[in-house]
């Protein structure tokens, strides 16, 4: 995924899209900030941990354009959708509602969970398996949901 970030910056820079470039820049100094952060507790920084600072750039993202948009703040809104759609961009496609509902089924089945003490290791087992692909505070949601009506 870093290669990806290069490559398009690069091409961004050519192509001159100054809000792709700077947004680019911004997700690159986020994960120097975290490759500094692993750097001492001597780890490395994975893909699925790059997919999870991506789903947060693009959550926190999500909850500047609303407080924009309800103060009129068209300009900024407008800005902060540009972001979330470059963000997106290199995320995989998320799981639909379908998929997530399944996703979760299994989850519970392969981890034996039985009641809603068991939900940690179910939401661990999504993250595992579907970092990048699906909104955990929702799945969790549903998690929980499903360990309630069950356990």
């Amino acid at each position: 995924m870093r290669e990806q970030f290069t490559s398009e910056l690069k091409l961004a820079m050519k192509a001159g899209q100054k809000r792709r470039v700077d947004t680019i820049r911004m997700i690159t100094a986020a994960l120097k900030d975290k490759d500094i952060e692993a750097r001492g507790s001597g780890k490395s920084v994975g893909e699925d941990e790059i997919l999870a600072l991506l789903q947060k750039m693009v959550k926190s993202r999500q909850e500047s354009l609303e407080i924009y948009e309800k103060a009129g703040r068209a300009d900024l809104a407008t800005q902060e959708a540009e972001e979330i759609a470059i963000i997106r961009g290199f995320l995989p496609e998320p799981l639909n509602e379908t998929a997530v509902e399944a996703a979760i089924a299994q989850a519970i089945a392969e981890s034996g969970a039985a009641s809603i003490k068991d939900m940690g290791k179910v939401v661990a087992a999504l993250k595992a398996k579907y970092a990048g692909r699906m909104d955990f505070g929702k799945a969790s949601a549903l998690v929980k949901a499903k360990l309630g009506a069950s356990g």
